[in-house]
């Protein structure tokens, strides 16, 4: 198996998906932000400065799902027919744990705006809460479920 990303000459291109079928496919990412006990209380009971930090970082996570092919150079720009993002407090963490689900009818899969998805969610989190907690940590960004196209389906 070799990396789809580079031609024969190593170098970087996008992949020609004109000869693959359209399919309906899904991708689930996840991640989660750490944060001190005060500010998770802060968050939790909707007193931060900013305003309500879980619905602003619902609604970056579904903007950055569609901006992938934007940011990420060889990702195709997709037909997105669904993003979901959840962002569930934690106190175990303490923190935020999140999920993002993408769906769409296409000829590649959606995992890398799931994952972004994730990704902005958490960066939003802590764009909101960084004023009294600059030592918030973002981690176990990772696809979840991949279902859809040609290699099937993948679940961690």
């Amino acid at each position: 198996m070799s990396l789809t990303h580079f031609d024969t000459k190593g170098d970087a291109h996008m992949v020609d998906v004109s000869d693959k079928e359209f399919t309906s496919r899904v991708a689930v990412a996840e991640g989660h932000i750490t944060m001190a006990p005060q500010t998770y209380e802060i968050i939790s009971q909707g007193k931060a400065k900013k305003g309500d930090v879980l619905n602003v970082a619902r609604l970056a996570g579904i903007m950055g799902a569609k901006q992938t092919a934007t940011l990420i150079p060889l990702c195709h720009p997709l037909p997105i027919t669904k993003v979901a993002v959840e962002l569930t407090l934690d106190p175990d963490l303490p923190g935020v744990r999140i999920e993002a689900t993408v769906k769409t009818t296409g000829q590649t899969g959606v995992e890398m705006e799931a994952l972004t998805a994730a990704s902005t969610a958490a960066l939003t989190v802590y764009d909101m809460a960084k004023a009294v907690d600059k030592a918030m940590q973002i981690g176990g960004i990772r696809v979840v479920l991949k279902d859809g196209g040609k290699s099937g389906r993948y679940e961690a």
